[in-house]
C-alpha cells in the first residue's frame, strides 16, 4: 500500500480546532483501513487526541489487558 506524500497549504485549517496547522506543531493522519484517503490535518497532537475521544474512534480498537491475565497484547 502506498501514499503520496504532499506539504499541505500554508493556511490549512486544524480538523478540530480550525487554527492554522503550521502556527503550531501539525499532524496528519490517514484512514489506511480506507484506502489511505485524504489526509487529515492537525495543529498538534492534543487536537488529534481530543478529535478521536469525541468520536469515540479508539473504542474497541485495542487489546483488554489486566494485571491477573497472563497473556499480553
Amino acid at each position: 500500500m502506498s501514499t503520496i506524500v504532499t506539504t499541505p497549504d500554508a493556511d490549512e485549517p486544524c480538523a478540530y480546532c480550525g487554527s492554522h496547522v503550521f502556527d503550531h506543531d501539525p499532524v496528519c493522519v490517514r484512514d489506511c483501513e480506507d484506502d489511505c484517503g485524504s489526509p487529515t490535518y492537525f495543529c498538534n497532537h492534543a487536537c488529534l487526541a481530543a478529535y478521536i475521544d469525541e468520536r469515540d474512534l479508539a473504542t474497541g480498537d485495542a487489546c483488554a489487558w489486566t494485571p491477573d491475565d497472563g497473556d499480553r497484547c
